[in-house]
């Protein structure tokens, strides 16, 4: 099959003397294969350059190792380099929770691994800076959203400075960037030199230990945090800074944050809160081909869009806060919702690729069911410091009725072309439990059409634990609305002649669950004739409330000690509770809960 390559951005210089170009406006660098889907970070900035005028080309996976060509081959852009380790952090990509080496990358054709380095965002930055000091280089993506502070990186075991600071790139864009990034572009095309641009929201710049700088370190509209070095030598500091980092993080009205580095200040302006609904529309209305470039076609899938190639992404943000979550530091908690006009269009797209069998994988965002959802008084909002809107418990000013979602679910089901449309995303059950303990009216009728018509038999849910206070740090509700969700989910299944399943999710090793915490765990689910599959160790990513306790063992907002299983004795200890049902762990689990004086729970386990 012949493939029409304009249709993509250009890849190499064939492609671009295909369409005639003399030079690039902007050549934007991933540790990911190009794909041209607006679920890729590096696709969807591309286009919305594209869209305003500019000539870009992408270069994947860039070679690192050998002779550089890859970074030499499109020559030198007229505007600026922009760089993005791809869809994940680099780091998350490469290696378990146990720092183990990953024998494959999602993001790669046939899965293959080895393709990006570690730590990619910065190695692309100053390999570009190497060779092309005059240009400049913009960071962005998950990579550099979550690493914009001092941050600990537990690959290293190490606090690690501003990725701005130490990749040497002249600005970063953290969050979801068509805005800023179309500003910037804006301003470098009218002549704007890069080190002037220091006005953008969602952005990031360092600047040096000048009069101007100290003139603005004291306006009321911006907070100096603790030093990189302060951080270095005091733990609680570091800690301290994170409370900070988050509750301006997640404002309306959000002040600049600043932070010293050796001798220079990092800036971190507030994120953009205004139009966002009509430019999240504008973003998905890009002239995507929704395919992996062509050079891949025999190269094997890559799995990471195998994925999602039939899902539909209907909102941005979460009002979660999770502690282990990286959510909220990235997209903010304030839910940006498609229009169900934009939603709509880009399932008759899906309905004619040519591979769609009819089935769409998932209709969902960061939460399955925030859809839409909003405070009643924005006011409110504006003025409001929480992390979380619904822990501990749902603000009165939410409004999480579920009709529009309910709607708009039947509106893709009842879609010509559409046999059925599952939620793959996850479920946030106790946005559907009312403080009766019920799940009631519209919450009901979501429910009832979530389970009868979009389970593709097993629905995927996470409750993280079983035991209060993890569960209270984690800033998940408690674990007896599971069981509510759990008898609602049954009745609804056994009135449909149904036999459709739940698939919990569970997190060991989080701060502040002991081996006794994992051990109730495994009895309450024991219980429940849960087999757990979907479990894991936690991960402690960088710029969440998680991964600064378990550095630190403090808790940011009481700067409490708190305790963290952190050796790999200590994790695996606890995540063997998750496979009492395998034989090879029964012996270990006998032996830890006699050492632990807990013949109760043995008994209750391995009866």
């Amino acid at each position: 099959m012949k493939y029409d390559l304009k249709k993509w951005l250009p890849t190499t210089m064939k492609e671009v003397k295909l369409r005639a170009w003399e030079q690039l406006d902007i050549i934007l660098f991933t540790g990911d294969a190009y794909i041209d889907h607006p679920s890729f970070g590096a696709a969807v900035i591309g286009r919305t350059l594209e869209a305003e005028g500019y000539k870009v080309a992408i270069i994947p996976q860039a070679n690192w190792r050998d002779d550089l060509r890859d970074f030499k081959k499109l020559g030198k852009p007229r505007l600026f380099f922009g760089v993005t380790s791809g869809n994940m952090d680099s780091m998350v990509n490469h290696y378990t929770a146990n720092k183990r080496l990953r024998s494959n990358d999602a993001y790669t054709p046939d899965g293959k691994a080895g393709y990006r380095p570690d730590y990619a965002t910065t190695v692309y930055s100053k390999i570009l800076k190497e060779i092309y000091p005059d240009v400049p280089v913009i960071i962005g993506g998950i990579e550099a959203s979550l690493r914009r502070f001092t941050h600990y990186d537990y690959w290293s075991n190490s606090l690690k400075s501003s990725i701005l600071y130490e990749s040497k790139a002249d600005l970063l864009v953290y969050g979801n960037g068509e805005q800023a990034i179309k500003e910037i572009a804006g301003k470098l095309n009218s002549g704007t030199k890069i080190d002037a641009i220091s006005d953008v929201k969602q952005t990031s710049y360092l600047s040096s230990g000048n009069e101007k700088t100290a003139d603005m370190i004291s306006l009321e509209t911006h907070r100096l945090l603790y030093s990189h070095e302060e951080c270095l030598n005091d733990k609680k500091k570091f800690a301290e800074n994170f409370k900070h980092i988050e509750i301006e993080s997640n404002k309306k009205r959000a002040k600049v944050l600043i932070q010293e580095v050796s001798d220079k200040y990092v800036f971190v302006n507030p994120p953009f809160t205004d139009r966002l609904d009509t430019e999240i529309d504008k973003t998905y209305s890009l002239p995507y081909t929704r395919l992996p470039h062509p050079k891949y076609n025999k190269r094997g899938d890559i799995p990471a869009y195998e994925m999602i190639k039939f899902s539909i992404n209907i909102h941005r943000g979460c009002f979660g806060g999770c502690s282990f979550c990286t959510i909220s530091a990235h997209q903010g908690k304030f839910i940006v919702s498609r229009s169900e006009k934009s939603i709509l269009e880009e399932v008759e797209q899906v309905t004619k690729m040519p591979d769609f069998k009819g089935y769409i994988s998932d209709i969902g965002g960061p939460s399955a069911n925030m859809y839409k959802m909003e405070g009643y008084d924005l006011e409110i909002c504006n003025k409001c410091t929480r992390p979380s809107c619904i822990f501990p418990k749902i603000c009165t000013n939410l409004n999480i009725n579920h009709s529009k979602l309910t709607s708009l679910y039947k509106k893709i089901n009842d879609y010509s072309g559409v046999k059925k449309a599952f939620i793959g995303s996850g479920i946030r059950y106790d946005m559907l439990i009312d403080k009766n303990n019920e799940i009631k009216g519209d919450k009901l009728k979501y429910t009832e059409q979530l389970v009868k018509h979009h389970v593709s038999g097993r629905l995927k849910i996470a409750p993280e634990h079983t035991e209060d206070g993890v569960l209270e740090f984690m800033r998940k509700p408690t674990f007896k609305l599971f069981y509510t969700f759990k008898q609602v989910f049954d009745k609804i299944n056994i009135k449909s002649g149904l036999k459709q399943q739940l698939i919990p999710y569970f997190i060991s090793s989080h701060p502040a669950c002991t081996d006794t915490d994992m051990a109730e765990l495994a009895v309450k689910t024991k219980k429940l004739n849960f087999k757990l599959e979907q479990v894991q160790d936690l991960t402690p990513t960088p710029m969440t409330l998680s991964a600064v306790v378990f550095y630190s063992g403090y808790h940011p907002y009481t700067l409490k000690k708190v305790y963290t299983a952190k050796s790999k004795e200590q994790k695996l200890s606890q995540k063997m509770f998750f496979f009492g049902y395998k034989k090879e762990y029964r012996n270990k689990i006998k032996h830890k809960l006699q050492s632990m004086k807990r013949p109760d729970l043995l008994k209750k386990l391995l009866k």
